[in-house]
């Protein structure tokens, strides 16, 4: 299903704080290191997005790079205020998600050259793996058969054993994986839709507060335009132009 979701979340229009509702003094963010994304000395896209939306606000940013499903259970727990890089809806215990994106994810098939060329309305047919948490079954249609990995080691030759048509990840994993091995020429991967990305906030009065300004702060920096420069800076796409493929994630 296509939707132009840009335009959509301006129809909605934006949360605004309630009044004389005090804005936390700094917000503690978590992620897992994803390299020029997410690095651990707080360079990336993503920590730039974040300091241009809560900085100038007055509230001071702190992150800490842990793994994906352990940043999620810090949210969960109140020991932090959101983790990056969900995808929308993704988790739904104790958590709340703004309604604007920060960035999105080219989620891209990797397989053998000798497999079929997948697409987004066939994937489902066919034997996948991805890393443990990212639930692509919730947004890629017709997903039945699928193994959960914990690691990115040993992808290639878990296809080249035949254990799996198809790894699905972002594509700049996916380039980090194929970098790794001694013959990517082997390999292919193959587009199939771009998923929004989105900071998951803790269901809490303060993680509230938060996804406001959140919310209110990236609508005044995609309406100026002021996020370009960030993007552009590390050689990734903008997001905040295009219509995306958002798959049909209803049951």
């Amino acid at each position: 299903m296509r939707v132009c979701w840009l335009a959509l979340l301006w129809c909605l229009g934006w949360p605004i704080a309630q009044a004389g509702q005090a804005l936390p003094a700094e917000v503690q963010l978590v992620s897992e290191h994803w390299v020029g994304h997410t690095n651990k000395d707080g360079s990336g896209l993503a920590w730039d997005i974040m300091r241009q939306v809560f900085e100038p606000a007055g509230v001071k940013m702190h992150f800490r790079v842990v793994p994906y499903t352990r940043s999620i259970g810090l949210v969960q727990r109140g020991e932090a205020d959101a983790w990056l890089g969900s995808y929308r809806d993704e988790v739904s215990e104790k958590i709340i998600y703004p309604r604007w994106p920060y960035d999105a994810d080219q989620i891209v098939a990797l397989s053998l050259r000798e497999q079929p060329v997948p697409t987004l309305q066939n994937i489902g047919q066919y034997r996948l793996s991805w890393i443990r948490g990212y639930e692509y079954q919730r947004y890629l249609p017709g997903v039945k058969r699928y193994e959960e990995i914990q690691r990115r080691v040993g992808i290639l030759r878990m296809l080249e054993l035949g254990h799996a048509d198809f790894f699905l990840d972002a594509s700049t994993e996916v380039e980090d994986v194929l970098r790794e091995g001694p013959d990517s020429a082997r390999f292919r991967t193959t587009a199939l839709t771009r998923l929004p990305l989105y900071a998951g906030f803790a269901d809490t009065a303060r993680g509230r507060a938060l996804a406001e300004l959140f919310d209110r702060r990236m609508a005044e920096l995609v309406r100026d335009g002021k996020l370009r420069a960030v993007f552009r800076r590390w050689q990734q796409p903008y997001p905040f132009d295009e219509d995306m493929e958002i798959p049909d994630a209803s049951p």
